[in-house]
Parts: structure tokens; C-alpha cells; sequence
């Protein structure tokens, strides 16, 4: 049974994983209006991994015998004027979810609760991934952004990102 401190933390995670979701398929959205086939494709993806990111919090719940509590998820409010800057917020946003994953972390290391240390830390490394590719789509676009033949290079190679489930299996 986890403790109540680590319950409320993982499911305010389901609420931020599911915003998450939210937000990069605002950031899709906002790519596939501008044409921009293959960064919509890239933050429609990000989008499912955030939702099966937020499932994967709900199974550890259920399977400790706690309850999932479901909050309303907010409406993204950023604005975007330029085709880089949703791809600054994105490397912003997962450095906060990264924070997020590393104060239940230490919560849990705190009350040595070694079993939800364990499963947080695929997310620990998941979370390095993140901020990892977040970072270089931003140094890509600022290095090659600017010039049309390059920026459809990098449009193209993103196109082809394809959807990989999450590997984390809970029992």
C-alpha cells in the first residue's frame, strides 16, 4: 500500500501527464496549420506517449490498491508566433515533468518506498530522453530553421517518426 503523500503525488502525475498530452497536440496542431507535416507528426506522437504515460501511473495505482483521481485537464494557453517557439516550450515543459518525476522520486526514497522507486525510474530515463531530443529539435531548428531547404530536410526527417508503445510493462 503506498502512503497517501506518494497516492496524491502520482495522481496529480496522471493530471500533468495528461496535460502533457494536451499541450503537444496543440503544439501538432499548430505545426499542421503552418504545413509543417513532419513536426505535427513528431508532437502528435509526443502526444501518445504522454497519454500512455499518464496510463502507465494509473495501472501502478490500481495495482497498489489506491484510488485514480481524475482532474480536469487545462486548456493549453501559449501562444505561438514563430515555428520555433513551440519547440523551446516543449524542451521547458519537459524539464518541469522531469522535476515533477523527481519529486515523487524523492518522496519515495524519503519514506523508502523502494517498489515505487523502482518503477519511477524508467521514467527517470525516460525523462533524460526527453529533455535530450526536446533539446536537439531546438538546436536543429536554430542552426538550420532559418533556411527553407533546410528546414524542409528537417520537416521530412521528422515525417517519419513513427509510434513505439512504451517497453515499462507492470504486472
Amino acid at each position: 500500500m503506498l502512503s497517501k503523500a506518494i497516492t496524491d503525488l502520482i495522481n496529480a502525475q496522471v493530471n500533468a501527464e495528461f496535460y502533457s498530452a494536451y499541450l503537444y497536440l496543440d503544439f501538432s496542431n499548430f505545426y499542421k496549420d503552418a504545413g509543417l507535416d513532419g513536426y505535427s507528426n513528431w508532437y502528435y506522437i509526443q502526444a501518445q506517449e504522454e497519454r500512455d504515460h499518464a496510463m502507465l501511473f494509473i495501472q501502478y495505482l490500481q495495482q497498489n490498491g489506491e484510488k485514480v483521481v481524475l482532474e480536469a485537464i487545462d486548456k493549453p494557453d501559449k501562444e505561438f508566433k514563430e515555428f520555433i517557439d513551440p519547440l523551446k516550450a516543449g524542451a521547458e515543459h519537459e524539464r518541469h515533468v522531469t522535476a515533477l518525476i523527481n519529486n515523487i522520486y524523492a518522496a519515495a526514497y524519503e519514506e523508502k518506498d523502494f517498489r515505487t522507486m523502482q518503477f519511477l525510474d524508467w521514467f527517470v530515463k525516460e525523462q533524460a530522453e526527453e529533455e535530450d531530443n526536446a533539446d536537439d529539435n531546438v538546436t536543429k531548428f536554430e542552426l538550420f530553421g532559418s533556411d527553407m531547404r533546410s528546414l524542409y530536410e528537417l520537416d521530412s526527417e521528422l515525417k517519419a517518426r513513427v509510434y513505439t508503445a512504451p517497453s515499462l510493462v507492470l504486472d
